[in-house]
């Protein structure tokens, strides 16, 4: 691939997951049932946290983040971990200049990532998933974990999960958000490789079922994803579809809808109308969306209102060609 595909592939990407985000930002915490009366037609402002069209939260915050520890250290855990302190203390790689909303989970986190830095003790880095409790399963890893696909892409699916796990637990240390999130990874990849979304998916469901028998995952963790991997998401009933903080909710929504709509702001407006998290489970589903159909298929209108537009078209030019670099 060239060097210019990649960049393009990175952009899809990016803004496939800060559009979606920003779209989704003025709907948060609202119910279902109200989402049912006043559904998500468009791209809007003021809303939940009174910001004009183009809002985008933590979820793209932190992906940027994420994107630019690799353009300046390549892959390292400790310039991820520097980088998200940043965004807490510094408000780098925010729309506006300010943390706006970050996760309980995420800013517990964070503080811990601080301490390591300040010890200087970088081995800890890598010893924080021996810490996970079941509190760790919220969806703020999946949100963010993108950027890492072009990273591990032609890497062995152990070596892939190896790093994931790694890079999940910087902030949500269980296996399950881990597992997820390589879910999501393993569908991108195949999207990314051209397949269509329904044998991407089919594609996804036999490499993970038979990764699980080379790890001898756990049933009692399997069971989690019974419903997107050992059977058809598609086949669910929309009404039992989620959008919670839960890793499994949205992993479950952003593949349904992905699969289910046929663009990228059907995608989007259809995941947002379940209510509740809908700025994470949009930047979720519009990762997916966005690697699949293009940047070039994302409403201009949106595209247009997004914040910071440039300096994300910039990011994803340098990701790229650092990216070159390291694979």
């Amino acid at each position: 691939m060239s060097t210019q595909n990649l960049i393009d592939q990175i952009k899809s990407a990016l803004f496939g997951v800060a559009v979606g985000d920003a779209v989704g930002v003025p709907y948060e915490f609202r119910s279902r049932l109200d989402m049912v009366s006043n559904p998500a037609t468009d791209m809007i402002g003021y809303g939940t946290y009174n910001l004009p069209p183009g809002s985008w939260s933590d979820d793209s915050s932190l992906t940027f983040c994420l994107t630019e520890a690799f353009c300046s250290d390549g892959y390292s855990l400790k310039a991820i971990a520097r980088t998200f302190a940043r965004w807490v203390n510094e408000a780098f790689w925010t729309p506006y200049g300010r943390v706006f909303d970050i996760g309980v989970t995420t800013a517990q986190s964070i503080r811990e990532l601080e301490a390591i830095l300040d010890s200087g003790k970088d081995e800890s880095f890598k010893n924080l998933k021996h810490k996970a409790t079941e509190f760790d399963n919220g969806n703020g890893s999946l949100m963010r974990i993108l950027p890492l696909l072009f990273y591990i892409k032609d890497k062995s699916i152990q070596a892939q999960f190896e790093i994931i796990y790694d890079v999940s637990s910087l902030t949500h240390k269980h296996i399950r958000a881990a597992m997820a999130c390589l879910i999501y990874l393993t569908m991108a990849g195949n999207l990314m490789d051209g397949l269509d979304k329904i044998t991407a998916y089919e594609k996804t469901r036999k490499t993970i079922q038979a990764f699980w028998e080379t790890i001898d995952f756990q049933e009692s963790e399997r069971f989690f994803f019974v419903r997107v991997i050992q059977q058809d998401i598609r086949l669910i009933d929309e009404s039992d579809i989620k959008s919670s903080g839960y890793v499994i909710d949205v992993l479950e929504a952003a593949f349904y809808f992905l699969l289910r709509e046929n663009s990228y702001k059907d995608t989007i407006l259809k995941i947002i109308n379940l209510g509740n998290d809908t700025d994470t489970a949009a930047a979720i589903a519009g990762g997916l969306a966005g690697l699949h159909y293009g940047y070039d298929k994302i409403p201009n209108e949106w595209i247009h209102h997004l914040a910071r537009k440039s300096d994300i078209e910039d990011l994803a030019a340098r990701f790229g060609e650092k990216i070159t670099t390291l694979v």
